[in-house]
C-alpha cells in the first residue's frame, strides 16, 4: 500500500492509501525529470522534485510499514508484458468495488493476469528495478 497526497480522490491535506499506483517517469535531457500523474492535481506533467515533495512527502512521516518502494519498469517491457483482468477490483462476493473501466482488460499472449508480479515489492520477482524512495529520489531528482 502506497499512501499518496495531492490526489483527486483526496480529502483536504489527507493522504489517498492505494493497494498499488503507477505513475510515468520521464527521464528528460535537461536538468529536471517529470511525473505523469493521472490522478494528481498537482501539474501534469510535474517536475519531479515537485511531485516528491507534494505527493509523496518524506517517508520520516510515516510508520515504518508505510515507508515507500517503488518498482521502476521501462515503458517498453511495462506495455509488452503488463496483464491485468481486474479481479483485484471486485469485493469478495464478485461485485466490482467501483465500475471498471470502459476500454478492455489488458492482456498478453503469454498472460491474462500478473498483476502481482508488478506490485510485489520484493527485488527478485517481476520486472524492473525496486528502489526504496530516498533512493528513488537521490537517482532521478534534480542533481545540485
Amino acid at each position: 500500500m502506497i499512501p499518496l497526497w495531492k490526489q483527486q480522490s483526496g480529502c483536504g491535506d489527507e493522504p489517498v492509501v492505494w493497494d498499488y499506483h503507477v505513475i510515468l517517469l520521464h527521464v528528460s535531457s535537461g536538468d529536471q525529470n517529470f511525473i505523469y500523474d493521472l490522478d494528481t492535481v498537482l501539474p501534469f506533467p510535474c517536475p519531479f522534485d515537485t511531485y516528491i515533495e507534494e505527493a509523496f512527502k518524506s517517508d520520516d512521516i510515516l510508520l515504518p510499514g508505510f515507508r515507500r518502494k517503488i518498482r521502476l519498469i521501462r515503458a517498453d517491457l511495462y506495455l509488452k508484458t503488463f496483464a491485468s483482468d481486474r479481479s483485484h477490483m471486485k469485493d469478495a462476493n464478485g461485485h466490482w468495488q467501483k465500475p471498471p473501466p470502459s476500454y478492455p482488460c489488458i492482456e498478453t499472449a503469454d498472460s491474462k493476469m500478473n498483476l502481482d508480479d508488478f506490485i510485489n515489492m520484493n527485488p527478485k520477482t517481476g520486472w524492473g528495478s525496486v528502489f526504496l524512495l530516498p533512493d528513488f529520489v537521490d537517482r532521478y531528482g534534480r542533481q545540485s
